[in-house]
């Protein structure tokens, strides 16, 4: 069987830090879930500029791809996948902005709606499974995330205890029919039974796409919130268990693991779940926040800058999406031999 690398990674944050008192001192920042353990706050995050959009982020946060591996190398890639967190436009992806951008003329280009914060680990299962079975060699995978400027700062919602969490950030994967830092293998589950239970509201009735004065927010409410919590505890710890048994290896061995990071609630239950000790389980959350699909790449990319993944690590990126519809893992053993 063909070996597929996650050959290297390379992210982008827009703007500056914007401090938690944009929204904990906003008028009018009361809220009955503003003390619960899903909405501690962040200190910090990174919002979008008012005209960035999808692609210019991933525009962004390729060019370090481009420089250490050039630009030809880059234009030439067989497949680009691309998940949006928040699509700039209805009807259309992001990904051919991104190949027209990029100079790309890739055979496979799927914009990949589903998977939501674990989308990076499905969409590095998709990239594997494309270039082992067809001539494709390489690809690109990419995760834009730019709710939090521009959603999350909206007047009404702005107020509420969920719009203090994300944050705006650019991660992207470059990944190689090669053996240099190889997929070693992965495991993801659809869970259609909880589909229908992250849910949009807007006081007016109204469909999102509607006219109207209310504004778009997510339908967070106790028993929703209880729900979510129960699940991600239970899901995460599942998968990576799972792709740790196939593997024939404990969870204790994992040298580092990298998940969404929804709260820090979540964090320390899964690391505990898994006997892993902070330290082995790298997170950007109080400086990024919640950054949905963008936060496995992106702090991946910090931790190999940091030199807290070494040559050698058996790295394992997992996490789950909305209310628990999807959850997945993927394992890799990182040779990256970047400065």
């Amino acid at each position: 069987m063909t070996t597929v690398s996650l050959t290297d990674v390379a992210s982008y944050l827009p703007g500056e830090p914007v401090p938690a008192e944009f929204y904990t001192e906003y008028p009018g920042a009361e809220d009955k879930l503003r003390h619960h353990p899903m909405f501690k706050v962040p200190p910090l995050r990174h919002h979008v500029a008012a005209d960035e959009t999808n692609a210019d982020m991933v525009e962004r946060a390729v060019q370090p791809l481009i420089e250490r591996h050039g630009r030809e190398e880059i234009r030439a890639v067989d497949v680009l996948l691309v998940h949006s967190q928040l699509p700039d436009l209805p009807f259309v992806g992001a990904g051919t902005e991104v190949a027209r951008r990029l100079g790309l003329n890739p055979e496979w280009l799927v914009d990949v709606a589903n998977a939501g914060c674990a989308s990076f680990v499905y969409m590095l299962k998709l990239a594997r499974q494309i270039l082992t079975t067809t001539d494709a060699k390489t690809a690109l995978i990419c995760n834009a995330q730019s709710a939090a400027g521009q959603w999350f700062t909206q007047s009404q919602v702005r107020r509420l205890a969920q719009a203090a969490i994300p944050g705006d950030g650019c991660g992207v994967g470059y990944v190689t029919t090669s053996s240099g830092a190889p997929v070693l293998d992965a495991e993801t589950r659809h869970i259609g039974s909880y589909a229908g239970d992250m849910t949009l509201a807007v006081d007016d009735g109204r469909k999102y796409w509607e006219p109207g004065e209310s504004q778009l927010r997510i339908a967070f409410t106790d028993a929703g919130v209880a729900k979510v919590l129960a699940r991600g505890n239970r899901l995460v710890p599942e998968v990576v268990a799972d792709l740790c048994r196939r593997l024939g290896v404990a969870t204790a061995d994992i040298d580092v693991l990298i998940t969404n990071q929804p709260n820090r609630t979540f964090l320390r239950n899964w690391r505990e779940a898994l006997q892993l000790p902070a330290e082995r389980h790298l997170n950007t959350f109080d400086e990024y926040g919640n950054l949905f699909g963008a936060a496995i790449p992106v702090t991946l990319d910090r931790a190999i800058r940091s030199r807290q993944v070494q040559d050698g690590d058996l790295v394992v990126l997992g996490g789950f999406a909305h209310a628990g519809d999807f959850a997945g893992a993927v394992a890799v053993r990182w040779h990256g031999g970047r400065d």
